[in-house]
Formats: C-alpha cells, sequence, structure tokens
C-alpha cells in the first residue's frame, strides 16, 4: 500500500462517520480510527500498525422526544422527561461552558435558546468547535461538568422546547 492511497483512506474515514478502517495485506498492517486520544504504534509482523486519529466533524445532534406512554430507551438520562429535548455531543473532546475562563457562560439552566445559537464549544485536537443549538426553548438541564472530557453523542442539554 502507498502513501496516495493512505492518504485517500484517511481522507473517506475523514468524511464519513466511519469509525474505523483496519486493512492487512502479508506484512503490512494499517488501522485508521476517529478518536481523540494520542498516536500510538504497535509492531506487527515486520510493518508497524499506524493509529490516526481523526476529529468528527458534523452537526449538533438533536433527539426528538419520546412519544407519550413509551418507555425510555436503556441507556437514556433519568432525568430526561417526554417534554424534553436532548441536545447531544457531536464528536469526541473537551467540553467548556464558556469562550475562555474569564467570560460568562454561554447558557445556564433557565435561558433561553434559539436555533444557531451557541450552547458551549467542545475542543477537538486543539480545535475549539461551537456547538449550536437546533431547537428553540429553555434550558432546564446541563449535563455535563465544565472542562469534562465528552464522548460521540453524548447528551449535554436538556431544553424544554417552546
Amino acid at each position: 500500500m502507498d502513501f496516495k492511497q493512505i492518504q485517500e483512506l484517511i481522507q473517506l474515514v475523514n468524511d464519513t462517520n466511519i469509525g474505523e478502517v483496519s486493512i492487512e495485506q502479508k506484512d503490512f498492517k494499517i488501522t485508521i480510527r476517529q478518536k481523540e486520544e494520542q498516536i500510538t504504534q504497535v509492531m506487527a509482523a515486520s510493518m508497524p500498525q499506524m493509529q490516526l486519529p481523526m476529529p468528527q466533524m458534523q452537526a449538533p445532534q438533536v433527539a426528538l422526544p419520546a412519544a407519550s406512554g413509551a418507555a425510555a430507551p436503556a441507556g437514556a438520562p433519568a432525568a430526561a422527561s417526554a417534554n424534553t429535548v436532548t441536545i447531544k455531543s457531536p464528536m469526541i473532546g473537551t467540553f467548556y461552558r464558556r469562550p475562555s475562563p474569564d467570560k460568562p457562560d454561554f447558557v445556564t439552566v433557565g435561558d433561553e435558546v434559539s436555533p444557531g445559537k451557541v450552547v458551549c464549544i467542545i475542543e477537538a485536537m486543539k480545535l475549539f468547535n461551537e456547538i449550536e443549538s437546533e431547537v428553540k426553548g429553555k434550558i432546564v438541564k446541563i449535563l455535563v461538568e465544565d472542562a469534562s472530557p465528552v464522548e460521540y453523542d453524548q447528551p449535554l442539554f436538556l431544553v424544554e422546547p417552546a
């Protein structure tokens, strides 16, 4: 496998929701993953295994409210009720409630949000990504502590739609 093919694989992983690609050919093995952790190399046969992190860049995901009378799925936050919408993390990174340490929080409990309003920042690989609300409503609960690591699709805020 040549360098151009490896670059094409990295671009493919970066442009899609593919979390990991592994290819093995005789004495060569490569694994490309989308995650924030540092690069590690493991020796496999006579060629090194390369693990290259790629940030996942996409719009914030918003969970639709559950239908009334339906049971909440396993793993759903206990505080989530049928009349709230969950704003979830679109990527792996570090969650920040404010743009810098000397600035106020983007949102607090009770604040009104509308589509396009920045609700937090997630830092991934030294890039600060503004996360915007996709729903109009009121913040009823903040589910993550400031400066905490977050996973892809992790609930960040509960919003009561307006």
